[in-house]
Protein backbone atom coordinates (compact mmCIF):
# COMPACT_ATOMS: atom_id res chain seq x y z
CA UNK A 1 0.00 0.00 0.00
CA UNK A 2 2.65 2.61 0.46
CA UNK A 3 3.48 2.08 -3.07
CA UNK A 4 0.24 3.94 -3.16
CA UNK A 5 -1.85 1.93 -6.65
CA UNK A 6 -5.19 0.07 -5.93
CA UNK A 7 -4.31 -2.01 -8.73
CA UNK A 8 -1.15 -3.70 -6.90
CA UNK A 9 -2.88 -3.70 -3.87
CA UNK A 10 -6.23 -5.93 -5.23
CA UNK A 11 -3.67 -8.22 -7.37
CA UNK A 12 -1.82 -9.23 -3.92
CA UNK A 13 -5.19 -10.03 -2.20
CA UNK A 14 -6.70 -12.29 -5.04
CA UNK A 15 -2.84 -13.96 -4.90
CA UNK A 16 -3.17 -14.35 -0.55
CA UNK A 17 -6.91 -16.14 -1.29
CA UNK A 18 -6.06 -18.31 -4.50
CA UNK A 19 -2.68 -18.93 -4.32
CA UNK A 20 -1.75 -22.85 -4.61
CA UNK A 21 1.16 -22.37 -2.35
CA UNK A 22 -0.39 -20.88 0.46
CA UNK A 23 -3.62 -23.18 0.34
CA UNK A 24 -0.76 -26.33 0.06
CA UNK A 25 1.24 -24.49 3.21
CA UNK A 26 -1.96 -24.36 4.92
CA UNK A 27 -2.67 -27.89 4.62
CA UNK A 28 0.19 -28.54 6.06
CA UNK A 29 -0.09 -26.85 9.53
CA UNK A 30 -3.46 -28.83 9.79
CA UNK A 31 -0.98 -31.97 9.25
CA UNK A 32 1.13 -30.72 11.77
CA UNK A 33 -1.76 -30.20 14.06
CA UNK A 34 -3.09 -33.74 13.77
CA UNK A 35 0.15 -35.36 14.63
CA UNK A 36 0.50 -32.87 17.74
CA UNK A 37 -2.52 -34.23 18.90
CA UNK A 38 -1.47 -37.98 17.82
CA UNK A 39 1.91 -37.61 19.93
CA UNK A 40 -0.28 -35.69 22.77
CA UNK A 41 -2.45 -38.60 23.05
CA UNK A 42 -0.51 -40.88 25.18
CA UNK A 43 -1.37 -38.57 28.07
CA UNK A 44 -4.83 -40.44 28.44
CA UNK A 45 -5.96 -43.85 28.78
CA UNK A 46 -6.99 -45.78 26.07
CA UNK A 47 -10.87 -46.97 26.67
CA UNK A 48 -12.23 -50.04 23.84
CA UNK A 49 -14.82 -51.90 24.13
CA UNK A 50 -15.57 -55.68 22.02
CA UNK A 51 -18.32 -57.49 21.40
CA UNK A 52 -18.59 -61.45 20.72
CA UNK A 53 -21.56 -63.53 19.42
CA UNK A 54 -20.95 -67.15 18.13
CA UNK A 55 -23.09 -70.19 17.90
CA UNK A 56 -21.41 -74.19 17.83
CA UNK A 57 -22.14 -77.03 16.73
CA UNK A 58 -20.29 -80.47 17.99
CA UNK A 59 -19.89 -82.89 15.64
CA UNK A 60 -21.25 -86.20 16.96
CA UNK A 61 -17.69 -88.17 17.38
CA UNK A 62 -16.87 -85.39 19.69
CA UNK A 63 -20.72 -85.21 21.23
CA UNK A 64 -20.10 -89.13 21.86
CA UNK A 65 -16.87 -88.53 24.46
CA UNK A 66 -18.96 -85.89 26.16
CA UNK A 67 -21.20 -86.31 29.32
CA UNK A 68 -24.73 -87.96 28.47
CA UNK A 69 -27.19 -84.97 27.97
CA UNK A 70 -24.52 -82.39 26.89
CA UNK A 71 -26.40 -80.36 24.05
CA UNK A 72 -24.60 -80.39 20.58
CA UNK A 73 -25.40 -76.91 19.79
CA UNK A 74 -24.27 -73.62 22.11
CA UNK A 75 -24.03 -70.21 22.57
CA UNK A 76 -21.78 -67.72 23.75
CA UNK A 77 -22.06 -64.00 24.10
CA UNK A 78 -19.39 -61.68 25.30
CA UNK A 79 -19.36 -57.87 25.63
CA UNK A 80 -16.27 -55.90 27.43
CA UNK A 81 -15.05 -52.78 28.24
CA UNK A 82 -11.10 -52.68 28.08
CA UNK A 83 -8.87 -49.73 29.47
CA UNK A 84 -4.97 -49.41 29.16
CA UNK A 85 -3.04 -46.33 30.64
CA UNK A 86 1.36 -45.81 30.23
CA UNK A 87 2.14 -43.93 33.01
CA UNK A 88 4.55 -41.18 31.58
CA UNK A 89 7.15 -41.62 34.17
CA UNK A 90 10.34 -41.11 32.34
CA UNK A 91 8.92 -38.41 30.21
CA UNK A 92 9.01 -40.03 26.77
CA UNK A 93 5.16 -38.91 26.26
CA UNK A 94 6.03 -35.30 27.23
CA UNK A 95 8.99 -35.30 25.10
CA UNK A 96 7.80 -36.46 22.00
CA UNK A 97 4.47 -34.42 22.65
CA UNK A 98 7.10 -31.32 22.72
CA UNK A 99 8.67 -31.92 19.42
CA UNK A 100 5.13 -32.50 17.84
CA UNK A 101 4.01 -28.95 19.18
CA UNK A 102 7.53 -27.69 18.01
CA UNK A 103 7.26 -29.17 14.15
CA UNK A 104 3.68 -27.58 14.39
CA UNK A 105 4.84 -24.39 15.14
CA UNK A 106 7.59 -24.65 12.54
CA UNK A 107 5.20 -25.60 9.99
CA UNK A 108 3.19 -22.72 10.85
CA UNK A 109 6.10 -20.38 10.53
CA UNK A 110 6.68 -22.49 6.99
CA UNK A 111 3.22 -20.82 5.75
CA UNK A 112 4.09 -17.32 6.69
CA UNK A 113 7.18 -17.85 4.97
CA UNK A 114 5.25 -18.47 1.67
CA UNK A 115 2.83 -15.91 2.19
CA UNK A 116 5.87 -13.54 2.44
CA UNK A 117 7.57 -14.73 -0.37
CA UNK A 118 4.24 -14.09 -2.07
CA UNK A 119 3.76 -10.85 -1.04
CA UNK A 120 7.08 -10.27 -2.21
CA UNK A 121 6.75 -12.24 -6.13
CA UNK A 122 3.56 -10.60 -6.61
CA UNK A 123 5.14 -6.86 -5.88
CA UNK A 124 8.29 -7.23 -7.50
CA UNK A 125 6.68 -8.61 -10.61
CA UNK A 126 4.12 -5.85 -11.11
CA UNK A 127 6.63 -3.65 -11.07
CA UNK A 128 8.66 -5.34 -13.23
CA UNK A 129 5.72 -5.07 -15.55
CA UNK A 130 5.73 -1.61 -15.56
CA UNK A 131 8.82 -0.91 -16.03
CA UNK A 132 8.63 -3.15 -19.15
CA UNK A 133 5.85 -1.58 -20.18
CA UNK A 134 7.44 2.04 -19.63
CA UNK A 135 10.63 0.79 -22.03
CA UNK A 136 7.89 -0.76 -24.86
CA UNK A 137 6.13 2.72 -24.64
CA UNK A 138 9.51 4.29 -25.16
CA UNK A 139 10.53 1.91 -27.60
CA UNK A 140 7.40 2.04 -29.93
CA UNK A 141 8.30 6.14 -29.69
CA UNK A 142 11.33 5.86 -30.75
CA UNK A 143 10.29 3.81 -33.52
CA UNK A 144 6.72 6.51 -34.77
CA UNK A 145 9.81 8.82 -35.10
CA UNK A 146 12.32 7.54 -36.81
CA UNK A 147 9.67 5.80 -39.27
CA UNK A 148 8.50 9.81 -40.02
CA UNK A 149 12.75 10.26 -40.27
CA UNK A 150 13.26 7.34 -42.58
CA UNK A 151 10.32 8.27 -44.92
CA UNK A 152 11.44 11.52 -45.23
CA UNK A 153 15.28 10.71 -46.08
CA UNK A 154 13.70 8.34 -48.89
CA UNK A 155 11.97 11.64 -50.14
CA UNK A 156 14.81 13.06 -49.74
CA UNK A 157 16.93 10.82 -51.71
CA UNK A 158 14.57 10.35 -54.42
CA UNK A 159 14.97 14.30 -54.70
CA UNK A 160 19.00 14.14 -54.27
CA UNK A 161 19.08 16.05 -51.44
CA UNK A 162 20.77 13.26 -49.46
CA UNK A 163 22.96 10.17 -50.15
CA UNK A 164 21.84 6.61 -50.09
CA UNK A 165 24.55 6.04 -46.99
CA UNK A 166 22.56 8.64 -45.15
CA UNK A 167 18.93 6.94 -45.78
CA UNK A 168 20.80 3.23 -44.74
CA UNK A 169 21.97 5.17 -41.56
CA UNK A 170 18.43 5.91 -40.82
CA UNK A 171 16.99 3.08 -41.67
CA UNK A 172 19.65 0.87 -39.25
CA UNK A 173 18.42 3.20 -36.21
CA UNK A 174 14.93 2.49 -37.21
CA UNK A 175 15.35 -1.30 -37.61
CA UNK A 176 17.06 -1.54 -34.23
CA UNK A 177 14.13 0.47 -32.50
CA UNK A 178 11.86 -2.31 -34.03
CA UNK A 179 13.88 -5.06 -33.43
CA UNK A 180 13.34 -4.19 -29.74
CA UNK A 181 10.15 -4.05 -29.63
CA UNK A 182 8.99 -7.96 -29.99
CA UNK A 183 11.83 -8.61 -27.29
CA UNK A 184 9.47 -6.46 -25.01
CA UNK A 185 6.17 -7.80 -26.21
CA UNK A 186 7.79 -11.49 -25.15
CA UNK A 187 8.83 -10.52 -21.73
CA UNK A 188 5.62 -8.98 -20.89
CA UNK A 189 3.18 -11.69 -21.90
CA UNK A 190 5.71 -14.11 -20.01
CA UNK A 191 6.02 -11.99 -16.91
CA UNK A 192 1.96 -11.64 -17.50
CA UNK A 193 1.66 -15.52 -17.49
CA UNK A 194 3.92 -16.15 -14.45
CA UNK A 195 1.96 -13.02 -12.51
CA UNK A 196 -1.32 -14.62 -13.15
CA UNK A 197 -0.17 -18.26 -11.61
CA UNK A 198 0.66 -16.25 -8.44
CA UNK A 199 -2.54 -15.26 -8.24
CA UNK A 200 -4.36 -18.67 -8.57
CA UNK A 201 -4.91 -17.99 -12.55
CA UNK A 202 -4.68 -19.37 -15.62
CA UNK A 203 -2.00 -17.25 -17.66
CA UNK A 204 -3.48 -14.11 -19.22
CA UNK A 205 -3.42 -10.30 -19.15
CA UNK A 206 -3.30 -8.32 -15.90
CA UNK A 207 -4.42 -5.33 -14.92
CA UNK A 208 -2.63 -2.32 -14.94
CA UNK A 209 -2.78 0.48 -12.26
CA UNK A 210 -0.38 3.29 -12.41
CA UNK A 211 2.66 3.77 -14.07
CA UNK A 212 6.09 3.29 -12.80
CA UNK A 213 6.96 6.72 -12.66
CA UNK A 214 3.56 7.11 -10.96
CA UNK A 215 4.71 4.81 -7.90
CA UNK A 216 5.39 6.52 -4.45
CA UNK A 217 9.13 5.80 -3.41
CA UNK A 218 8.84 5.30 0.14
CA UNK A 219 12.13 5.37 2.52
CA UNK A 220 13.49 3.46 5.11
CA UNK A 221 13.74 4.74 8.58
CA UNK A 222 16.93 5.06 9.70
CA UNK A 223 18.26 3.38 13.00
CA UNK A 224 16.66 -0.27 12.81
CA UNK A 225 17.20 -2.58 15.39
CA UNK A 226 18.83 -6.03 14.52
CA UNK A 227 15.89 -7.46 16.44
CA UNK A 228 13.23 -7.20 13.55
CA UNK A 229 15.01 -10.13 12.23
CA UNK A 230 13.48 -12.51 14.86
CA UNK A 231 10.21 -11.88 13.11
CA UNK A 232 11.23 -13.23 9.88
CA UNK A 233 9.60 -16.87 9.57
CA UNK A 234 12.69 -18.82 8.18
CA UNK A 235 14.60 -17.63 11.81
CA UNK A 236 11.08 -18.66 13.97
CA UNK A 237 11.21 -21.97 11.87
CA UNK A 238 14.97 -22.77 12.47
CA UNK A 239 14.56 -22.59 15.82
CA UNK A 240 11.48 -24.46 15.92
CA UNK A 241 13.10 -27.22 14.06
CA UNK A 242 15.67 -27.11 17.10
CA UNK A 243 13.09 -27.42 20.00
CA UNK A 244 11.71 -30.41 18.08
CA UNK A 245 15.27 -32.06 17.13
CA UNK A 246 16.27 -31.57 20.87
CA UNK A 247 12.94 -32.86 22.27
CA UNK A 248 13.43 -36.11 20.26
CA UNK A 249 16.78 -36.61 22.25
CA UNK A 250 15.11 -37.05 25.43
CA UNK A 251 12.53 -39.06 23.43
CA UNK A 252 14.85 -41.61 22.60
CA UNK A 253 16.87 -41.63 25.65
CA UNK A 254 13.75 -42.45 27.70
CA UNK A 255 13.14 -45.97 25.68
CA UNK A 256 16.38 -47.52 27.89
CA UNK A 257 14.02 -46.64 30.54
CA UNK A 258 11.16 -49.36 31.47
CA UNK A 259 7.10 -48.80 30.32
CA UNK A 260 4.92 -48.99 33.13
CA UNK A 261 1.07 -49.46 32.35
CA UNK A 262 -2.39 -50.24 33.71
CA UNK A 263 -5.29 -52.29 32.34
CA UNK A 264 -8.36 -53.22 33.46
CA UNK A 265 -11.36 -55.13 31.51
CA UNK A 266 -14.94 -55.19 32.51
CA UNK A 267 -17.74 -57.44 30.61
CA UNK A 268 -20.17 -59.97 30.60
CA UNK A 269 -20.12 -63.50 29.46
CA UNK A 270 -23.27 -65.63 28.61
CA UNK A 271 -24.58 -68.70 27.00
CA UNK A 272 -27.90 -66.54 26.53
CA UNK A 273 -28.35 -63.25 24.86
CA UNK A 274 -30.93 -62.34 27.40
CA UNK A 275 -29.25 -63.01 30.60
CA UNK A 276 -26.06 -61.56 28.97
CA UNK A 277 -26.51 -57.92 31.34
CA UNK A 278 -27.60 -60.10 34.65
CA UNK A 279 -25.36 -59.48 37.43
CA UNK A 280 -24.18 -63.08 37.52
CA UNK A 281 -22.98 -62.92 33.88
CA UNK A 282 -20.44 -60.01 34.87
CA UNK A 283 -16.65 -60.22 35.29
CA UNK A 284 -13.46 -57.66 35.24
CA UNK A 285 -9.83 -58.02 35.81
CA UNK A 286 -6.78 -55.83 36.51
CA UNK A 287 -3.28 -55.26 36.50
CA UNK A 288 -0.22 -54.36 36.05
CA UNK A 289 2.71 -54.24 33.23
CA UNK A 290 6.33 -53.06 32.95
CA UNK A 291 8.55 -53.67 30.10
CA UNK A 292 11.71 -52.52 28.90
CA UNK A 293 14.69 -53.17 27.15
CA UNK A 294 17.77 -55.51 28.42
CA UNK A 295 19.38 -56.49 24.89
CA UNK A 296 18.49 -54.46 22.11
CA UNK A 297 21.40 -55.44 19.42
CA UNK A 298 22.39 -51.47 19.72
CA UNK A 299 18.82 -50.54 18.42
CA UNK A 300 18.29 -48.07 21.55
CA UNK A 301 21.51 -46.49 21.47
CA UNK A 302 21.46 -46.06 17.76
CA UNK A 303 18.08 -44.29 17.96
CA UNK A 304 19.54 -41.45 20.75
CA UNK A 305 22.60 -41.19 18.54
CA UNK A 306 20.38 -40.65 15.17
CA UNK A 307 18.45 -37.95 17.25
CA UNK A 308 21.81 -35.97 18.63
CA UNK A 309 23.25 -36.16 15.07
CA UNK A 310 19.62 -34.35 13.72
CA UNK A 311 19.54 -32.30 16.58
CA UNK A 312 23.14 -30.83 15.76
CA UNK A 313 22.20 -30.43 11.98
CA UNK A 314 19.10 -28.37 13.49
CA UNK A 315 21.64 -26.48 15.58
CA UNK A 316 24.07 -25.38 12.39
CA UNK A 317 21.09 -24.79 10.48
CA UNK A 318 19.78 -22.69 12.71
CA UNK A 319 23.04 -20.39 12.89
CA UNK A 320 22.88 -20.66 9.28
CA UNK A 321 19.98 -19.08 8.97
CA UNK A 322 20.35 -15.66 11.51
CA UNK A 323 23.86 -15.84 9.20
CA UNK A 324 21.93 -15.96 6.41
CA UNK A 325 19.29 -13.42 7.59
CA UNK A 326 21.98 -10.89 8.42
CA UNK A 327 23.77 -11.18 5.11
CA UNK A 328 20.38 -10.48 3.14
CA UNK A 329 19.34 -7.62 5.17
CA UNK A 330 22.90 -6.15 4.82
CA UNK A 331 22.36 -6.52 1.15
CA UNK A 332 19.44 -5.35 0.65
CA UNK A 333 19.76 -1.99 2.79
CA UNK A 334 23.31 -1.76 0.21
CA UNK A 335 21.21 -2.19 -3.12
CA UNK A 336 18.52 0.02 -1.74
CA UNK A 337 21.20 2.77 -1.41
CA UNK A 338 22.93 2.12 -4.72
CA UNK A 339 20.42 1.72 -6.73
CA UNK A 340 18.80 5.05 -5.76
CA UNK A 341 21.81 6.65 -6.47
CA UNK A 342 22.34 5.08 -9.98
CA UNK A 343 18.87 6.08 -10.64
CA UNK A 344 19.63 9.86 -9.38
CA UNK A 345 22.84 9.93 -11.92
CA UNK A 346 21.00 7.64 -14.86
CA UNK A 347 18.10 10.43 -14.70
CA UNK A 348 21.05 13.18 -14.96
CA UNK A 349 21.93 11.08 -17.97
CA UNK A 350 18.67 11.11 -19.68
CA UNK A 351 18.54 14.90 -19.20
CA UNK A 352 22.18 15.80 -20.43
CA UNK A 353 21.49 13.45 -23.57
CA UNK A 354 18.00 15.09 -24.32
CA UNK A 355 20.19 18.45 -24.20
CA UNK A 356 22.62 16.86 -26.28
CA UNK A 357 19.85 15.66 -28.68
CA UNK A 358 18.47 18.69 -29.04
CA UNK A 359 21.60 20.90 -29.79
CA UNK A 360 22.55 17.84 -32.21
CA UNK A 361 19.05 19.00 -34.35
CA UNK A 362 20.05 22.72 -34.12
CA UNK A 363 23.24 22.13 -35.72
CA UNK A 364 22.05 19.67 -38.00
CA UNK A 365 19.67 22.21 -39.38
CA UNK A 366 21.72 24.95 -39.40
CA UNK A 367 24.26 22.69 -41.57
CA UNK A 368 26.90 23.09 -39.10
CA UNK A 369 27.13 18.94 -38.72
CA UNK A 370 25.91 15.76 -40.68
CA UNK A 371 22.81 13.69 -39.89
CA UNK A 372 25.24 11.01 -38.08
CA UNK A 373 25.70 12.98 -34.74
CA UNK A 374 21.81 13.40 -34.70
CA UNK A 375 21.27 9.93 -34.99
CA UNK A 376 24.15 9.44 -32.51
CA UNK A 377 22.54 11.37 -30.00
CA UNK A 378 19.37 9.80 -30.54
CA UNK A 379 20.70 6.59 -29.75
CA UNK A 380 21.91 7.24 -26.59
CA UNK A 381 18.92 8.85 -25.61
CA UNK A 382 17.09 5.91 -26.53
CA UNK A 383 19.21 3.42 -24.66
CA UNK A 384 19.94 5.46 -21.46
CA UNK A 385 15.54 5.83 -21.56
CA UNK A 386 15.25 2.15 -21.27
CA UNK A 387 17.98 2.20 -19.12
CA UNK A 388 16.40 4.72 -16.92
CA UNK A 389 12.91 2.86 -17.01
CA UNK A 390 15.13 -0.58 -15.57
CA UNK A 391 16.55 0.91 -12.72
CA UNK A 392 13.78 2.44 -12.29
CA UNK A 393 12.37 -1.17 -11.25
CA UNK A 394 15.71 -2.33 -9.78
CA UNK A 395 14.94 0.75 -7.31
CA UNK A 396 11.40 -0.41 -6.08
CA UNK A 397 12.87 -4.45 -6.36
CA UNK A 398 15.28 -3.18 -3.99
CA UNK A 399 12.94 -2.06 -1.32
CA UNK A 400 10.96 -4.94 -1.88
CA UNK A 401 13.52 -6.96 -1.05
CA UNK A 402 14.57 -4.71 2.08
CA UNK A 403 11.29 -5.28 3.69
CA UNK A 404 11.36 -9.11 2.86
CA UNK A 405 14.88 -9.61 4.78
CA UNK A 406 13.23 -7.81 7.84
CA UNK A 407 10.32 -10.24 7.73
CA UNK A 408 8.01 -7.88 6.43
CA UNK A 409 5.96 -5.49 8.29
CA UNK A 410 3.21 -6.47 5.95
CA UNK A 411 3.00 -10.52 7.01
CA UNK A 412 1.04 -10.16 9.65
CA UNK A 413 -1.92 -8.42 7.77
CA UNK A 414 -1.66 -10.71 5.15
CA UNK A 415 -2.07 -13.75 7.18
CA UNK A 416 -4.95 -11.98 8.00
CA UNK A 417 -6.13 -12.18 4.42
CA UNK A 418 -5.10 -15.36 4.34
CA UNK A 419 -6.84 -16.64 7.08
CA UNK A 420 -10.64 -15.06 6.28
CA UNK A 421 -9.95 -16.45 2.70
CA UNK A 422 -9.93 -19.83 4.30
CA UNK A 423 -12.65 -19.29 6.56
CA UNK A 424 -14.85 -18.16 3.54
CA UNK A 425 -13.45 -21.36 1.60
CA UNK A 426 -14.07 -23.99 4.39
CA UNK A 427 -17.81 -22.40 4.98
CA UNK A 428 -18.73 -22.44 1.56
CA UNK A 429 -17.22 -25.64 1.60
CA UNK A 430 -19.71 -26.87 4.43
CA UNK A 431 -22.71 -25.13 2.96
CA UNK A 432 -22.60 -27.51 -0.33
CA UNK A 433 -22.05 -30.60 1.82
CA UNK A 434 -25.37 -29.59 3.96
CA UNK A 435 -27.27 -29.27 0.38
CA UNK A 436 -25.82 -32.43 -1.35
Amino acid sequence: KQFNDPVLDELIQLALENNRDVRIAAARVEEFAARVDIARSGFYPRIGYRADGNRNKLSDDALSSLPPGTPSISNNFQATLNVGWELDVWGKIRRATESARASLLSAEEGRRTVILTLVTSVATSYVELRALDRRLEIARDALESRQKTLELFELQFSGGVVSQLEVAQVRSEYEQAAVSIPSLERQIALLENSLAVLLGQNPGPIPRGKTISELILPTIPEGIPSEVMEQRPDVRAAEQDLVAANAQIGAAKAQYFPSISLTGLLGFASNELSNLASSSASFWSAGGAIAGPVFTGGLVSGQVRVSEAVQKQALEGYLQTIQTAFREVDDALVSNQKSREELEAQARRVAALKEYAEFANIRYNEGQVSYIEVLDSERLLFEAELAYAQNQSAVYTALVNTYKAMGGGWVIEAEEVVKTAEQAQMQKTEETSSTN
